[in-house]
């Protein structure tokens, strides 16, 4: 195979709210941080260990404008793009280094308001859709034939 392939995938929570830079001719781009987590089991101390990395993200013009209108921090976003390294002089003279993930196509996964708006709804009805899942799971298991009256006393909860 003779080519090349420079592409990245990430889903994950963003660690910083868009930052938006405007250019004259009426380009712009957005930056912002995704955090992505690795947790794995320790062997030897039987303790669960979650590893974050840190990815810059880049999207540019309309992407960045979006971006910059629908999310926040915290928000959970899946983005599609391409690794470029980037390489300045910073103002102690010393060579600075980065690299960027340079996005060609995004998705929002969550919104912190979408969350906290399930999570309020989901408490202001503890029993709203458990009851139903708990009903389907145990009429099944009767026996064909057998018609005995059912009491609501026996309910679980």
């Amino acid at each position: 195979m003779s080519g090349t392939l420079n592409k990245v995938m990430l889903i994950g929570h963003l660690g910083d709210e868009v930052k938006m830079h405007y250019f004259e001719g009426g380009g712009c781009i957005g930056r912002f941080p995704i955090a992505t987590n690795e947790t794995y089991t320790n062997k030897q101390t039987g303790e669960r260990v979650t590893n974050t990395d840190w990815h810059n993200v880049v999207v540019r013009n309309k992407a960045a404008e979006i971006c910059e209108k629908y999310l926040s921090k915290g928000d959970k976003v899946y983005v599609e793009g391409r690794l470029k390294n980037r390489q300045w002089q910073g103002e102690d003279g010393n060579t600075r280094y980065s690299t960027e993930v340079q996005v060609q196509d995004f998705t929002f996964l969550t919104t912190k308001k979408e969350s906290m708006a399930n999570n309020n709804q989901s408490a202001s009805r503890p029993n709203s859709g458990n009851a139903p899942a708990q009903k389907a799971t145990t009429k099944p298991t009767q026996p064909a034939g057998v018609n005995e009256p059912e009491s609501e006393d026996d309910l679980p909860f």
